[in-house]
């Protein structure tokens, strides 16, 4: 079992930046394949980032140039730096997580574990 939490979500204006973080616990110490998602009232659940135990990064095309995903040394936190904030970023975010390789960051099913949401309001 893996615990996730998300913090640093805010409400901000378009333009600005923001850091979310994904602070793992419990049977954390297995690489673990994790990705960032996001939902926005009346949408599916989108595939923003992930973030592969060989350090290997994928981007949804809506955020690529803008956001960046990376992980702290001892692999227990995950971040997501976002810059140039557009109000479509608007959403609740949300870290996933799983010990299994799917080859498909963007698809929720593929991860079996998840955090609580964050959420990101971007303004305009």
């Amino acid at each position: 079992q893996v615990q996730l939490v998300e913090s640093g979500g805010e409400s901000v204006q378009a333009g600005g930046s923001l850091r979310l973080s994904c602070a793992a616990s419990g049977n954390a110490n297995r690489a673990l394949y994790m990705g960032w998602f996001r939902q926005s009232p009346g949408k599916e659940r989108e595939g923003v980032a992930g973030f592969y135990p060989s350090g290997v990064t994928y981007y949804a095309d809506s955020v690529k140039g803008r956001f960046t995903v990376s992980q702290d040394g001892a692999k227990k936190t995950l971040y997501l730096q976002m810059n140039i904030l557009k109000p479509e970023d608007t959403a609740m975010y949300y870290c996933a997580a799983d010990f299994r390789y799917s080859g498909r960051w963007y698809d929720p099913s593929a991860f079996g574990f998840w955090g609580q949401g964050t959420q990101v309001t971007v303004s305009s």
